[in-house]
């Protein structure tokens, strides 16, 4: 195998072609292969390409992942000039002629230049400064392309004017892909040679790349070339064994840059396997940093700080282990110093977790949005007692039992606010039960007055002006946020999803999802232009390329090609969906999700039917103590909800049904929802209005004349007594295809 390298076999003086990586750079958006994430049909840089409405962009990733391929099919398909800088062979000079080309191309012929920058990183501060400001006014729209972290490497005002994107290291799928059209093409390959491979030759090409195309297309290129005798005979078959591959590729060492990417990704990792109780993981990832020479004083820094922000009150005693553990290590350094390293690193791995020492930023952000003043009785009375009343109404705790009173103690704008929410794991579930009652006791002082209230969901009279009025006033948004916080946590979401929203009139789901995927597309389905209107006044800060996309319609999920149309995209990763009651046939639901959801999509439906709702029943045997005039009104209840039929009055395991016929792996579950609501003596009219309402009007029929009015004249006994507890069930549906 000496010879196998040689070119010994290649004419003198025949010209030697472009390398094979370059030959095979994609020109077209369908000749990428892999970075689905970012260009991947629907997605938020690929609709920008076609568009031709694209903005400064950062490309940011390993060797051989694409990032000039991609600015390569950039220039193929706009319609703008396109200049071409290598940072590490150009300078101001060279920056300021393609400036000035750019800014005479829009004054003469008001077309726009997109400058596409390798290498980006190696400008000095200079240099970047120089580009920014032509950046900023739009002479230029940069295309940068960087393998080193932009938000370290590049200047700051420069990013800020660009959206990054994270090219990924191709899988094994995508390369094996690259390699065989390589072999295949016959205009750029060696799809005019009859290329073999032996068993396993190929696989070990593709396996020792890495992920890196450029890396594995010239071992192909050199595996290919070295083989075939020049000119190549008409049909020879040029065969490439296993020996030629792997002599073709050799493994990369591994590198540990103390100042670069690798240094943080590596105490990243550490971090976050010490954080998720992984012993093993944690271990690996220390020794990974020793053996490479990282500082220890810097390990230990690290473990200081996560014994206090992840293991925190759950094991107090963290902290005083990692800093003795800290001291140990200066007293005797390396090599026995591996015992403390390892001592605290398997301390904080094995120890249970808990973050609520982040609750300190949540009251800084309070402090920075309102300089509340101090309560009256918080103040210090020594000074201004008799002058101004400070500290008069302080209640002493060591004067009460247990030296606790419940008063109040946050300023008054922030009554009932809360911070810290102990959790259940070691220590700190210890003192849970002991905080929380005490929380509960202030909160019965503090927010007695607080008022709430909303009409039954089932009556007519819950529409208009003042039912409205009364969400706002019932604490509502808590409700909201509630339901926003069950739908994102019922399944994982990437910055790259495609997500659907139907119903999405109040936008509640709308910016969550536009935080969450922005380099992916958020849709939104409303049923009025009105609707749409006001969601874009929203959206009005956003860039344009930013905003949600948003089409009118009156069905719940339209056509895959409607979809297509107004979206340019007929597939989606997620679909999404709150309504208070969901009234649609199930069957065609189900259906027309699974036609929109892309391979492994989910839906995630939240709705609360009204035969899970509150039963006056309820509310008056345990808000009024009426035993016998509740058991009477519960039966008619349970005959009422039992007998409600069409569209809205499915039953959980219909809607389960629904899905899992249409092939899906559904998971439900079942949220109990209570808040305080004030019943008025309006509500109690619209209930026990027998022609406008379906329940006073069943209860009539199904009731006892004289216990029909005992109800309602103790419900109109108990709302003089202020709010009550409104308990209902909602259910939380996610089908995955």
């Amino acid at each position: 195998m000496d010879e196998l390298f040689s070119q010994k076999n290649r004419p003198a003086g025949q010209e030697t072609p472009r390398p094979l990586a370059d030959r095979m750079r994609p020109r077209t958006l369908e000749d990428i292969v892999g970075q689905d994430h970012i260009v991947g049909k629907g997605r938020l840089l690929r609709r920008a390409i076609q568009t031709d409405r694209l903005s400064s962009i950062i490309l940011y990733g390993p060797p051989g992942t694409g990032k000039t391929s991609l600015a390569s099919v950039i220039a193929n398909t706009t319609r703008a000039a396109f200049e071409n800088l290598n940072a590490v062979l150009s300078g101001v000079k060279d920056i300021r002629e393609v400036i000035d080309r750019s800014d005479e191309r829009y004054r003469l012929y008001n077309k726009r230049t997109i400058l596409f920058v390798d290498e980006v990183h190696r400008w000095n501060k200079a240099q970047q400064d120089a580009l920014l400001p032509w950046v900023e006014n739009g002479t230029v729209i940069l295309v940068g392309a960087t393998t080193e972290n932009p938000f370290f490497e590049v200047n700051r005002a420069l990013v800020s004017r660009s959206r990054i994107f994270q090219l990924k290291p191709l899988g094994a799928s995508d390369l094996m892909e690259t390699a065989r059209r390589a072999v295949a093409d016959k205009e750029r390959g060696y799809g005019n040679w009859n290329v073999q491979f032996e068993e396993g030759a190929l696989e070990h090409l593709v396996e020792i790349a890495g992920g890196d195309t450029r890396s594995l297309l010239n071992a192909l290129e050199l595996a290919v070339e070295t083989s075939v005798t020049w000119p190549p005979a008409a049909g020879e078959e040029i065969r490439i064994s296993l020996e030629t591959a792997e002599e073709s590729i050799q493994r990369r060492a591994l590198l540990y840059d103390r100042d670069g990417d690798y240094h943080f990704d590596t105490i990243s990792a550490f971090i976050k396997s010490v954080r998720g109780s992984d012993p093993d993981a944690a271990l690996y990832w220390l020794a990974k940093m020793v053996r490479a020479g990282e500082d220890p004083k810097f390990i230990f820094r690290r473990m200081i700080i996560l014994a206090s922000e992840d293991v925190g009150l759950a094991d107090p005693m963290a902290l005083s282990v990692v800093v003795s553990c800290a001291q140990a290590f200066e007293r005797i350094g390396f090599p026995e110093g591996n015992f403390p390293l390892s001592h605290a690193c398997l301390y904080l791995a094995t120890a249970p977790k808990s973050n609520t020492a982040m609750a300190f930023f949540d009251a800084l952000k309070e402090v920075e949005r309102e300089d509340a003043e101090i309560p009256n009785h918080l103040r210090d009375g020594n000074r201004d007692s008799e002058g101004f009343g400070h500290g008069e109404g302080y209640a002493y705790p060591h004067a009460y039992r247990d030296h606790w009173a419940a008063q109040q103690y946050l300023p008054a704008s922030l009554r009932g606010r809360t911070f810290y929410i102990p959790s259940s794991i070691g220590y700190e579930g210890k003192i849970r039960e002991d905080v929380l009652r005490k929380r509960e006791l202030q909160a019965a002082i503090v927010l007695g007055d607080n008022e709430a209230g909303e009409l039954l969901s089932w009556s007519a009279a819950a529409k208009g002006r003042e039912g409205w009025f009364k969400r706002l006033e019932s604490g509502r948004n808590a409700l909201l946020l509630g339901d926003r916080n069950t739908i994102f946590s019922a399944s994982s979401f990437t910055r790259q999803d495609r997500v659907l929203i139907p119903l999405a009139n109040d936008g509640l789901l709308l910016w969550e999802s536009l935080r969450r995927c922005p380099e992916g597309l958020t849709a939104a389905l409303v049923n009025t232009d009105a609707a749409r209107d006001a969601l874009l006044r929203y959206a009005e800060i956003l860039d344009e390329v930013d905003k949600p996309i948003i089409a009118v319609t009156e069905d719940t999920l339209p056509a895959a090609h409607l979809c297509d149309e107004w979206f340019s995209c007929s597939l989606f990763d997620h679909i999404l969906i709150r309504s208070p009651r969901l009234a649609v046939s199930l069957s065609g639901f189900a259906s027309a999700a699974k036609a929109l959801l892309a391979p492994n999509g989910s839906v995630i439906l939240l709705s609360s039917p009204p035969r899970l709702g509150e039963r006056i029943s309820r509310i008056l045997k345990d808000e009024c103590g009426m035993g016998e005039p509740a058991a009477k009104l519960a039966l008619a209840e349970e005959a009422f909800f039992q007998n409600l039929s069409g569209a809205g009055h499915w039953t959980p395991e219909e809607l389960t049904a629904a899905f899992e016929e249409q092939g899906f792996t559904v998971q439900l579950q079942t949220i109990d929802q209570k808040e305080e609501r004030l019943i008025t003596e309006k509500d109690l009219a619209s209930w026990f209005n027998t022609e406008q309402s379906r329940w006073g009007g069943f209860m009539a029929k199904n009731m006892e004349k004289s216990d029909f009015l005992t109800v309602e004249q103790a419900l109109r006994q108990r709302i003089t007594k202020g709010p009550l507890l409104w308990r209902w069930k909602s259910i939380c549906l996610q089908a995955k295809k």
